[in-house]
């Protein structure tokens, strides 16, 4: 008998007995159109073969240990990951975070998230999942980006390998929540949820984004192109609503930017190569955002620096 691990499916009184990565390589994927669509039988893939999924990529990660060992905090640049473990022992000098963010117009804010030395690791893992035959469900709310895949436990067909899973809470929880309060004041209340997708921007494939503005309280935006792996054009816009002023940037590898979900931004169409990133949302309970009221008080920095202890909901913006 195999050592695999065995996934059991109960249909009606039938059981049938697997391998989940190999079953789960088997399936019949909803078509694009169907998925453009959101047809109602899109949903019911995802819903009824979550379980298979979900144990399909935990088999997945444990045959690749190789590239999974290396998606850790380790990956963060040094400088950051420094700033930030102190502040977690003592919230009082959290400035030395603050310091490492660069503002680039208001409201908008800039860092070195990943070390450009160990970037090919992280990428090497996620060109890995992408060649795992395993179903990943694209994100619909960019016209179904090709090579984008939902990176949320909240949502379906999400890529649950336990070890990215990890490394995802991770940034979430220990880096992107706590920055966010720092920086802006406003999202304390507004972060209890997290979400989470990659995409994928190619020349004559998916190319651009129109202006538009995210259901978040707080965007962290990473670019994951390794140096060297340039692209042309795909400038990401944004835009002031006060003067009306657009801001074109090009943001470097590993560098992630963090901005407030209401500031509007769009991606300019790529002309050449690829550019890959991951997006990284926070929100409230039941999806709730700050709408422009700005806080009475800020908070004080030993509550930035805390977990929130509410329970994960169930709602996904898309």
């Amino acid at each position: 008998m195999s050592n695999a691990k065995s996934y059991v499916e109960t249909t009606g009184n039938a059981k049938v007995t697997a391998n989940a990565l190999n079953q789960a390589r088997a399936l019949a994927l909803p078509t694009r159109d169907e998925m453009l669509k959101r047809a109602p039988s899109v949903q019911r893939f995802w819903d009824s073969n979550r379980f298979l999924l979900e144990r399909a990529w935990q088999e997945w990660d444990e045959q690749n240990e190789h590239l999974a060992e290396w998606v850790s905090e380790n990956l963060i640049s040094e400088p950051l990951r420094n700033a930030v473990t102190l502040a977690w022992e003592d919230p009082a000098k959290e400035q030395a975070v603050a310091n490492l963010w660069e503002e680039v117009l208001p409201g908008v804010h800039q860092a070195q998230l990943f070390d450009v030395e160990k970037l090919h690791l992280l990428r090497a893992y996620l060109d890995g999942v992408a060649n795992a035959g395993i179903p990943l469900r694209p994100p619909y709310g960019i016209a179904l980006n090709r090579n984008g895949g939902m990176l949320d436990a909240r949502s379906e067909g999400y890529l649950a390998a336990p070890r990215f899973q990890e490394f995802y809470n991770l940034i979430m929880d220990k880096y992107m929540r706590p920055i966010a309060r720092m920086l802006f004041p406003e999202v304390m209340g507004f972060d209890t949820q997290t979400f989470g997708f990659s995409i994928q921007y190619q020349e004559g494939m998916d190319t651009s984004l129109r202006p538009h503005t995210d259901a978040s309280a707080a965007t962290m935006n990473i670019n994951l192109n390794v140096p060297g792996e340039t692209f042309k054009g795909s400038e990401v816009d944004f835009f002031n609503q006060e003067t009306g002023k657009v801001t074109r940037t090009v943001f470097e590898p590993g560098v992630a930017m963090l901005h407030r979900g209401s500031v509007p931004h769009a991606a300019q169409p790529i002309t050449g190569g690829s550019r890959t990133n991951i997006v990284l949302w926070l929100y409230g309970d039941n999806m709730q955002i700050p709408r422009g009221a700005a806080p009475t008080s800020k908070a004080k920095a030993i509550a930035r620096w805390a977990v929130p202890n509410t329970l994960k909901d169930e709602l996904a913006p898309f």
